[in-house]
């Protein structure tokens, strides 16, 4: 359950902001939107070693910069 503070005098639009990032950060839409449809175990794997050989070329370039 997701609790925002409102201050006395702020207004709905800025409590509404709070609301959405927080509940953003909770990543409950990401995990619906991958509960959609089925990826096989050696996909994941697949992009989690693209994205982390994607990475690590980056901070070479910066380390070699």
């Amino acid at each position: 359950m997701l609790i925002v503070q409102v201050k006395e005098g702020e207004s709905i639009e800025k409590a509404l902001k709070k609301y959405k990032k927080k509940f953003e950060k909770t990543g409950v839409v990401k995990e619906l939107r991958e509960r959609q449809k089925f990826t096989k175990p050696s996909v994941v794997m697949r992009e989690k070693k693209i994205k982390a050989i994607y990475k690590q070329k980056l901070q070479q370039g910066i380390e070699e910069a």
